[in-house]
């Protein structure tokens, strides 16, 4: 037999596009039109039902940017279409190549009530079935004009980005506003053409199942009458029939289709935005729920169902009735989607705290599973946390997309620095937004990568972003899909269901140990620093509020802010969403949360300060309160005293214009270019800084990646670095005991006061970068004389190492990596940290010298800015603030301190006398995370802790007032019952693994 294999798959596609899909709807007639334009911002559902509107043609132009106009919409259905389907065709301007990236709108009817969302794959109002003629058609859509800031020439610098920049010229031409009967016959027929021709071509040219579709294919065609396929399409679909009755292979590969649409919380759209995006995607997907028997819908993020409730109660109370019927699921159990690398440890917690209870309180639905499709990348110390919100399952889909090395498992048990192991899974089909296209269906089971063990995954399946969800075509096609010949089956099921299957049949999956790096979107640790610091800032105020204010609550009766904290966290957490944190929306998101954080420091140190007072009292008495985990200066950590400050610092300026900081601990040399060219350890006689090498080195590279701008660094920006080491001045500090360094380049400024503090073994670098660079990156050096095969960075909850060499591609691939706090360097008995107080991303490198003694020379860099164009043209410019330290001959603990340290500096006020600490600990490795009054408003005081150094820890902790109980709890301060601990009336007795978390509740007597 001749091949004619692509004579057959033109002709379908052909007659497909150009007379089969046309034919689906066969007659229509226009609708009458107008318009309001809403002023400003988006108005109430009411005030746009109301406004008076203008009329409009289809073919003109409408909506400014980020502008929301009303249409109305009228007209009469023929009485010709009695006995017919009917619906009304409203394509706003749509570029169906662009789901979730363009324009959107929610249809309601005359009373308000919401009908569904407009998007371009999802365009069509029911009016009728069947109809009886002489309806009379009346519909409001509230349509968004939001620009494509992500066009066909990707990344491109645009001002559209901000509504104060980008101007009000028309986004969008009005295309159809139609009338139209809905042949159904046609539509299914469309459907089982491109099921089938879809399977057919990624069958093997051999198989005997491919050439039965072609010729079933062919039948088909020959059938339909191109003059009439409303006419013939029946008969064409009787000759599909049995190609797809035809049933799976018992072996084959099973998908859990998860109907879904992943939000962005904000990014080519701000917080707004999103707010009317979840609006009109519930709107769809409980329409669909409706009409779709089999058909379940899961969606994550707590905030945005939280939104739904306040903004949208009419489509919130559509929602709850889904939710009440199974068919629309709460997922992930957090407040958002957030990044996992760089929120600290308690704001990773409460994530799950928030998002959980959430969901406890609205449907009294918790969450097994960690929902993540689209994090960039997943910290070490994220599997305890899971667990300890009490949940035992992550999905991700993000790790597919890494650049070097393709990840060896789709479903493996993965564990965390403390040992916690999480059953975890990536959906091979490799994408959040499936559309149930043949192509994803097999390249799903293909790519699986745990044949022979197992045979399930899962399909999240809906368009994103404004995209609408899940269509009625991908529910059409799933259903042909439930098992047929040559496909992988597909049904419907609940990520639990999933997962429970998953888990079930994989008893022993492999184990993947350590962080879960993303090799791609590396810039995201450095771009926008003020979000980022002020994230740091944030979660650092609240750690203090939560202290005074508990302390001041139990021992003067301080009333406990619990609904102002509780919403300041959900704001924080709102911002750790994966795309605002780092760094990588518009400039309008970036420039709200500026704005959000500076308030949200006003209000926090309003409280600090409020509860500070309240507890020393009205006096004379200097005191110093200690936020931090750690005694310093003599006073305990949560405490209140007089500080004991011993030593002092000489500064001795050089003839040669370099200068020496003393302290008798350390001895800084900082030569006439403003390096620090030694950094010398008294005690322990050894030297900090690599010989010939300088320190405080500021380098600048330029940094224009292939893609993704704000998202990514390219290895090769490597290849070309200007090192900064000429000064405008270096002087001593105003202080008489500092230097003061002023570098210019390019069109920056940067101006540093290095100081060393009596008694302490630190050296603080203050740095002020006065930024007007474009596509470069500043990065700050320290060249030590390490030799290290590892170092530590600070995670949620403990540290994870890794390694210095670039032994194998894994490591390679890692040129750019997350601390917290720190990182910490370290030979057998002597070690180095740098602590900081705002910045995330950095890299270190090492070289064996080639001349001289030989020795290894350990790089670490901070990578301090960066000015990427797209999607916020503006990127980082101005003036930013960071502090770093350089602390010789720290161990692990030494560095655990500084990082507090450096996060959380002394507050100074007088009063009457000094404040004890409401709860303490007996061992510097037991690191207390948080104080606070429990979430329930019954006074009990909870205390999170955790082993920090690595090892094994025994400790006391002992509360500053009566005990009644105590009790082990989970993140959500539910008493764990196979926990019980050692208590000796306000003395509890721990003993923690390496890394263990633990929450106490302890109830005052």
């Amino acid at each position: 037999m001749h091949d004619d294999r692509s004579l057959v798959e033109a002709r379908l596609k052909r007659v497909l596009d150009e007379r089969v899909r046309p034919a689906v709807y066969p007659e229509s007639v226009p609708l009458e039109v107008a318009v309001w334009h809403a002023p400003g911002e988006p108005v109430p559902v009411e005030e746009g039902l109301a406004a008076a509107p203008e009329p409009i043609e289809v073919g003109a132009r409408w909506g400014a940017p980020w502008g929301t106009s009303w249409f109305r919409v009228t007209g009469t259905v023929p009485e010709a279409w009695a006995g017919r389907t009917v619906e009304a065709l409203l394509d706003l301007g749509f570029d169906e190549n662009m789901p979730g990236f363009q324009c959107e709108g929610l249809v309601y009817r005359p009373d308000g009530t919401p009908v569904k969302g407009l998007n371009p794959r999802n365009q069509w109002v029911r009016i009728g079935a069947p109809v009886e003629g002489g309806e009379e058609v009346r519909l409001h859509i509230e349509a968004a004009s939001n620009p494509v800031i992500l066009d066909y020439h990707p990344f491109l610098p645009t001002q559209l980005g901000d509504k104060e920049t980008a101007g009000g010229e028309p986004q969008y031409k009005l295309t159809r506003m139609d009338l139209a009967v809905f042949d159904e016959t046609v539509w299914q027929l469309v459907l089982d053409l491109e099921v089938l021709g879809e399977l057919m071509v990624e069958l093997p040219v051999e198989s005997a199942r491919r050439w039965d579709i072609l010729r079933a294919v062919e039948r088909a065609l020959d059938a339909i009458d191109l003059q009439d396929v409303g006419g013939t399409a029946a008969q064409a679909r009787s000759r599909l029939a049995d190609v797809l009755a035809t049933p799976a292979a018992p072996s084959v590969h099973r998908i859990s289709a998860v109907g879904h649409a992943h939000i962005d919380s904000a990014w080519l759209w701000p917080l707004r935005e999103t707010v009317r995006k979840v609006a009109r995607t519930t709107s769809n997907m409980t329409a669909l729920i409706e009409d779709e028997p089999e058909f379940v819908f899961a969606m994550s993020q707590a905030q945005q169902w939280a939104w739904v409730k306040e903004h949208r109660p009419e489509v919130w109370a559509r929602v709850k009735k889904a939710v009440a019927d199974g068919r629309f699921v709460p997922a992930g159990g957090m407040w958002v989607e957030s990044d996992t690398n760089m929120p600290g440890s308690e704001a990773m917690a409460r994530q799950f705290v928030h998002g959980k209870r959430f969901f406890l309180d609205e449907f009294g639905i918790e969450n097994d599973e960690a929902w993540l499709p689209d994090t960039f990348g997943f910290a070490a110390g994220l599997p305890q946390i899971i667990k300890a919100a009490g949940s035992k399952w992550l999905l991700t889909q993000k790790i597919s997309w890494s650049r070097t090395n393709k990840f060896p498992h789709h479903t493996f048990t993965w564990e965390g620095i403390d040992g916690t192991r999480i059953f975890t899974h990536f959906p091979p089909v490799d994408t959040y937004n499936c559309s149930m296209k043949g192509s994803e269906i097999a390249h799903a089971a293909r790519n699986f990568k745990d044949k022979g063990r197992a045979r399930h995954s899962l399909a999240p399946t809906g368009w994103g972003d404004g995209g609408g969800g899940t269509t009625r075509e991908m529910v059409a096609k799933a259903a042909r899909l439930r098992d047929l010949e040559g496909s992988a089956t597909v049904v419907w099921e609940t990520p639990a269901e999933f997962f429970e299957k998953a888990e079930a049949e994989y008893p022993n999956p492999p184990v993947w140990v350590g962080e879960l790096y993303l090799e791609l979107h590396r810039a995201t640790l450095t771009s926008q620093a003020k979000t980022k610091q002020g994230n740091r800032r944030s979660e650092h105020l609240l750690r203090e509020a939560e202290l005074w204010a508990a302390t001041a609550a139990v021992r003067t009766g301080f009333p406990y802010p619990y609904e102002e904290l509780d919403r300041i966290w959900k704001t924080v957490l709102l911002h750790q969403f994966h795309d605002i944190l780092p760094g990588s929306s518009i400039a309008w998101v970036h420039r709200e949360a500026r704005a959000t954080y500076e308030r949200l420091a006003g209000e926090l140190n309003g409280i600090i300060d409020a509860a500070q007072r309240a507890l020393a009292g009205e006096g004379s008495t200097p005191l110093v309160f200690n936020a931090a985990p750690h005694t310093r200066e003599g006073v305990p950590a949560g405490g209140a005293r007089t500080p004991v400050t011993e030593g002092r610092t000489a500064l001795a300026p050089r003839t040669d214009g370099s200068h020496v900081l003393d302290n008798g601990l350390l001895r800084i040399e900082v030569d006439a270019r403003g390096l620090v060219v030694s950094a010398y350890d008294i005690g322990a006689d050894r030297e900090t800084i690599a010989p010939g090498r300088a320190a405080n080195l500021l380098q600048l590279h330029p940094d224009f990646p292939n893609m993704w701008d704000a998202w990514d660094v390219d290895e090769f920006y490597r290849n070309t670095v200007t090192d900064l080491v000429d000064a405008d001045e270096v002087t001593a500090g105003d202080d008489g005991v500092s230097i003061r360094i002023v570098r210019s380049f390019g069109a920056s400024r940067v101006t540093q006061v290095l100081s060393l503090a009596p008694g302490e073994r630190r050296l603080v670098l203050d740095t002020e970068v006065d930024w007007h660079e474009t596509e470069k990156f500043l990065k700050l050096a320290f060249p030590l004389d390490v030799h290290a095969e590892r170092y530590a960075s600070e995670t949620q909850f403990g540290h994870f190492h890794r390694p210095t060499h670039t032994n194998t591609s894994w490591e390679a691939a890692k040129f750019e990596a997350c601390n917290h706090r720190f990182v910490h360097l370290e030979e057998p008995g002597w070690g180095v940290a740098i602590a900081n107080d705002s910045t995330y991303g950095h890299d270190v490198s090492r070289t064996v010298r080639t001349d001289g003694d030989g020795g290894t020379t350990t790089t670490v860099r901070v990578s301090l800015l960066r000015a990427p164009r797209f999607p916020d043209p503006e990127t980082d410019q101005g003036i930013h603030r960071f502090r770093h330290a350089l602390v010789p001959g720290a161990g692990i603990g030494d560095a655990v301190r500084e990082g507090w340290r450096i996060n959380l500096p002394e507050r100074r006020i007088t009063g009457t006398s000094e404040v004890a600490p409401l709860v303490s600990v007996d061992q510097d490795a037991v690191v207390v995370t948080a104080v606070k009054l429990a979430d329930d408003g019954s006074g009990d005081v909870v205390v999170r802790f955790h082993e920090a150094h690595g090892g094994r820890a025994r400790a006391t902790l002992t509360a500053g007032f009566e005990v009644a109980g105590v009790a082990v709890t989970d993140l959500l301060e539910r008493p764990l019952t196979e926990a019980e601990p050692q208590c000796d009336g306000n003395r509890i007795t721990v003993r923690l693994r390496p890394f263990e978390l633990v929450t106490l509740r302890l109830k005052r007597a």
